[in-house]
């Protein structure tokens, strides 16, 4: 074990994986937020854009989109993001790592929607409030506080994931880095169990703390 944490930067690999999942969460927070208030938008062409997003980046698979973003946007179209392949494709990682999972972010925010009463947005309504100023006021910080819980999942489910990145990042990500120590080295338990030690220093801090937050904020009824 100390000859390969010698011979290869296992703490270099996580730290990018520690990056990849800080900007991807952001990403899809943000964008994630923009799709929910086109889901519960009052007008309709606006909800089908939303709902056509959730449906197609939900039920693709990530590592899919992972190699359409190199092969097919980067390599056929030449729609680059860094003159640099290795940092192309560290910011093609990001990006589809925030894409796809803005779709659950959206979902995430949608059932927190839910979970204010309907009189509340009738109310606003009735004092003059637009549909922006409604959300903005009334839905949305409720939402949030509604959708900690989830929220939290989807994080812990970015950080997981951002393994699949491994497919264009290759050894310069946790995931991948794994890959060549056994292809070098031969497949090795403590090697392994290293690795599944480093992702549950990872998530499970962020679990703790959603769950505490998730019953600190929640909604009184």
């Amino acid at each position: 074990m100390g000859d390969i944490l010698s011979k290869y930067d296992i703490f270099g690999a996580f730290w990018v994986t520690i990056q990849l999942s800080v900007l991807s969460a952001i990403g899809a927070l943000v964008l994630g937020t923009i799709v929910a208030i086109l889901r519960v938008s009052p007008v309709r062409i606006l909800r089908l854009l939303g709902t056509s997003y959730v449906n197609v980046f939900r039920n693709t698979p990530l590592t899919l989109l992972m190699v359409f973003s190199i092969l097919g946007l980067s390599f056929i179209l030449g729609i680059n993001l860094s003159q640099d392949l290795s940092r192309n494709a560290y910011l093609w990682a990001v990006v589809v790592l925030s894409v796809y999972h803005a779709a659950f972010v959206c979902e995430a925010l949608r059932s927190g929607v839910n979970t204010v009463p309907a009189g509340q947005a009738e109310a606003a309504r009735a004092i003059g409030l637009t549909f922006g100023q409604s959300l903005r006021e009334v839905l949305l910080p409720q939402a949030f506080r509604g959708a900690v819980a989830p929220l939290g999942s989807v994080l812990i489910a970015l950080i997981k994931n951002t393994t699949v990145a491994a497919v264009i990042l290759g050894t310069s990500e946790a995931a991948g880095l794994l890959a060549k120590i056994t292809e070098n080295e031969g497949a090795s338990l403590p090697t392994f169990f290293l690795f599944a030690l480093g992702f549950v220093i990872l998530t499970l801090p962020f679990g703790i703390l959603f769950t505490h937050l998730s019953q600190r904020l929640a909604v009184k009824r």
